[in-house]
């Protein structure tokens, strides 16, 4: 939950499997709000692995060298750092995996078995600002932190001035502040905090959100292919949405804490045993 400022615009839309608001001081009219449409579909059809016509899902099939999208540098850059921070828990080519465990194109929820990610994955993947390119098949999957840089794009298109962009709960601010309530993973009716947000980005994420079968769940370990068990939900601030998403998925394995750090991020995650755990400088009021 957000407690949104008294902002005079604001727009709710579905969009990439969730729902967005924006809310802003400036007048979201329809060109604003056609930019913001054309910017979304054109992400997704880049990066989405859920759409059969989508450049990853073309080279998830081909393999081969494909013009880079605008976004794949700093968002490949990003997962480079969070394999190294993680060990290798978190990797770009975890979509097969994903898929395996019922996480497909279809939304099959159908457990088909477990498959690690290729720990080898940069002899695999290359990226440069004018290539993207598989050498062999693989499904690139960018949900560690590809819904933060949306919102940060996203952001970007409002008209300057106070605004939020709340994208399924990764929620981009900016010149305003935001009250936002830390959902417990185990009752949406309950909040485990309060973290007031200036200027900055808040980001989430918890096993609950995306669950099925017996105990799977989105987040998995790209080692094992087996869903994560230590952790049950995790919140990051940073200075923009993409480093906010990324923390918040390292923060599910050993060296989050070390990556945000590095990153100047600030943290709290919640485990499975119901413990608190949360980064030196965190400025979250969390309730005891």
């Amino acid at each position: 939950m957000t407690e949104i400022a008294p902002l005079a615009h604001s727009w709710a839309f579905e969009a990439i499997g969730t729902v967005w608001r924006i809310d802003a001081a400036s007048p979201l009219d329809d060109g604003v709000r056609d930019e913001i449409t054309d910017a979304i579909a054109a992400f997704d059809l880049e990066w989405s692995r859920f759409r059969a016509e989508s450049l990853v899902s073309r080279l998830g099939t081909e393999g081969g060298e494909v013009p880079a999208p605008a976004d794949a540098v700093a968002m490949l850059n990003a997962y480079d750092a969070l394999d190294t921070a993680t060990a290798g828990a978190v990797n770009p080519l975890v979509g097969d995996a994903l898929a395996r465990r019922g996480y497909d194109a279809d939304y099959s929820l159908v457990d088909r078995g477990v498959v690690s990610a290729p720990q080898n994955w940069r002899d695999i993947l290359a990226w440069s600002p004018g290539t993207l390119s598989l050498a062999e098949p693989a499904l690139i999957d960018v949900g560690a932190l590809g819904k933060g840089r949306l919102a940060d794009i996203v952001l970007d298109l409002v008209p300057a001035g106070p605004a939020v962009v709340d994208a399924g709960g990764d929620i981009a601010v900016r010149a305003v502040t935001q009250r936002i309530a830390l959902e417990h993973p185990y009752d949406a009716s309950r909040a485990i905090g309060v973290w007031s947000v200036t200027d900055a980005a808040l980001c989430a994420s918890a096993i609950n959100r995306r669950a099925w079968g017996d105990g799977l769940h989105h987040v998995l370990d790209a080692r094992t292919g087996q869903p994560v068990r230590r952790y049950a939900a995790t919140w990051a601030a940073s200075s923009d949405a993409m480093t906010a998403d990324a923390v918040a998925t390292a923060l599910f394995f050993d060296g989050g804490p070390q990556l945000a750090a590095e990153w100047g991020a600030e943290w709290v995650r919640m485990g499975t045993d119901g413990s608190v755990e949360w980064s030196p400088r965190c400025e979250a009021e969390l309730f005891s």
